[in-house]
């Protein structure tokens, strides 16, 4: 039985699904190859990615690969609770709630594991935390399961050095067609489409402070030098640094651009990355945004307790007024901007990211038996990705000849 909101916002959430369907030909093809093969036929599979329309894709073609799904949110303020409603009335068992305390959250999470799940997809981690921890119990069928994201594969990896993995998993985010595409270009667009619909201000003419220069941090950067903005990049890696440099960007440690941004974007899956030290320098009414995975890369509690005044001052913009006079206003709560205040990645963007979790998912149940470790995808399988993806989007490449393989293979030319 699944466990949304309000049933009655059923039709929205599927007109939102039935929406991001004709814009995810990838995953369309793959979807209509499950309903012939039943890949799944039998297996349980419990997902927790954020609950808006693309994850519901996923989750239905998933049930169309003959699987028994069970699917919830990965962030409290990313679920959208129209979108969980519509997918429960097709059929996908869905658990999902928007704006639940941590204690919800956490209790949705074990609702979407009661079943014994053969298979996870889960985006951070918290399922697997869970696996390896309070529902141990329910652990007893796993196969294997997906991680999508950069922060859920640092948790893995420290799980597997010190051998508590409860299953093998797929480093889905390390694959080309997730994070070339959807960390930069999928994060580069939605992060500044969820600052831009939640604060109605422009973005050219201030001085954006992008706190990390990865993938993510790269695409955040490059589109905010698109529309104007002066970008200062921060980072503790100095190729990074020096990467950021030959983009034409200023780079410098926060603490001196503290004192100059006017939109500040965490995107580092670390914690501590704006602290009170910094919130004393910044301007007034400046901005403090995460897009990184977790909500600690801002210090919200910090600021509270700095804070002499705080107030709602739009919807999802909280004003936190400091001793001395100056307001500073934080998005969504630190959580995830592009998902907390906006509608995540584009359609045409989560289109490969879910393919490769889709075909991850196929891959582990046909393997014999696996060690409790963290596999790379397969790199047949973003190849295939890509290609489809290119024929879809009407585009053509070049091949290799054979002469050319054997130059490349070889020494004696």
């Amino acid at each position: 039985m699944s466990i949304v909101k309000d049933m009655a916002l059923a039709e929205s959430g599927r007109r939102k699904i039935e929406w991001v369907r004709d814009f995810m030909p990838v995953l369309s093809g793959i979807e209509a190859r499950f309903e012939k093969e039943k890949p799944f036929e039998g297996l349980r599979v419990a997902v927790s990615v954020h609950l808006e329309a693309k994850t519901a894709n996923l989750g239905y073609v998933l049930q169309k690969g003959g699987a028994e799904v069970r699917l919830t949110g990965s962030n409290p303020l990313s679920t959208q609770d129209d979108v969980a409603a519509g997918l429960a009335s097709m059929g996908v068992e869905t658990f999902g709630v928007h704006g639940v305390s941590a204690q919800e959250y956490e209790d949705l999470l074990k609702y979407t594991l009661e079943f014994h799940p053969h298979l996870v997809i889960d985006d951070g981690g918290d399922l697997i935390d869970l696996l390896g921890g309070k529902c141990s119990g329910y652990a007893d069928n796993l196969i294997g399961g997906c991680e999508e994201t950069t922060t859920g594969i640092l948790r893995l990896k420290a799980r597997e050095r010190e051998g508590i993995l409860p299953c093998a998993m797929m480093a889905v985010n390390d694959a080309k067609a997730k994070h070339y595409y959807d960390n930069k270009y999928g994060t580069g667009q939605s992060v500044w489409d969820g600052i831009m619909h939640t604060t109605n201000l422009i973005v050219a003419g201030k001085t954006v402070v992008v706190a990390g220069y990865g993938w993510c941090g790269k695409g955040v950067a490059m589109r905010a030098k698109g529309m104007g903005a002066d970008v200062v990049v921060c980072e503790v890696d100095p190729f990074k640094a020096l990467d950021a440099t030959m983009q034409g960007f200023k780079v410098m440690p926060m603490d001196a651009a503290a004192a100059i941004g006017d939109i500040f974007v965490t995107v580092t899956g670390c914690k501590d990355v704006i602290t009170g030290k910094h919130f004393q320098k910044m301007k007034n009414n400046a901005f403090l945004t995460n897009a990184g995975h977790f909500d600690c890369e801002v210090a919200v509690a910090e600021l509270a307790k700095m804070a002499v005044k705080r107030a709602v001052r739009r919807d999802n913009i909280e004003g936190f007024t400091l001793p001395n006079g100056r307001t500073l206003n934080v998005i969504g709560e630190g959580r995830l901007v592009n998902l907390a205040a906006g509608n995540g990645h584009p359609a045409e963007i989560m289109d490969m990211s879910f393919a490769v979790q889709a075909l991850a998912l196929e891959w582990l149940v046909k393997q014999e038996a696996l060690e409790k470790k963290l596999y790379a995808v397969p790199e047949e399988i973003d190849e295939e990705i890509g290609r489809v993806k290119l024929r879809a989007m009407g585009l053509a490449i070049d091949a290799l000849t054979d002469e050319q393989r054997e130059y490349l293979s070889g020494w004696k030319a």
